[in-house]
């Protein structure tokens, strides 16, 4: 059986992301690799969030959101999406690819990718909320990918 995975030659599970990714540095988002998707697979979900910002802020912080990447999908190179997805909005009120940007101390970013068997039927700029509604109940399999950055 597949297993879903998601790596990155930006940088290392568990390890540090580079300056360049950072909200306020440049803002690219990193290079994402995608492998063992499962079979039935209709499309793939990417949610990016901080959930130390809740000690900072009161909530989970919402970084990038992705929907309807094709299961085809291999890599999603440095700075770019796919053909075909759709971005969502995130906490700083945007749509597409928010990099880490704490507002205290280091904190750790959930890069977090999900298979499913159907497409969601959602608008651009729709939010984290809206596209976990849309997958409940139809979620394949999932991964995730975790990375660090400091002030």
């Amino acid at each position: 059986m597949d297993s879903l995975s998601l790596e990155s030659k930006s940088f290392e599970n568990g390890g540090i992301i580079p300056r360049k990714y950072g909200y306020g540095h440049g803002n690219n988002s990193p290079h994402l690799k995608i492998s063992g998707v499962p079979e039935g697979t209709k499309s793939l979900v990417l949610i990016m969030d901080d959930p130390d910002a809740m000690r900072a802020v009161g909530k989970v912080w919402v970084h990038w959101i992705l929907w309807n990447i094709s299961p085809n999908t291999k890599e999603i190179p440095e700075n770019s999406i796919p053909v075909d997805s759709v971005e969502g909005k995130t906490d700083f009120g945007e749509i597409g690819y928010g990099g880490p940007a704490p507002p205290d101390r280091e904190h750790t970013y959930i890069f977090k990718l999900y298979a499913l068997d159907h497409e969601v039927s959602l608008q651009k700029g729709s939010t984290k909320a809206d596209v976990e509604k849309s997958m409940n109940n139809h979620i394949l399999s999932e991964t995730k990918l975790e990375g660090r950055y400091s002030p």
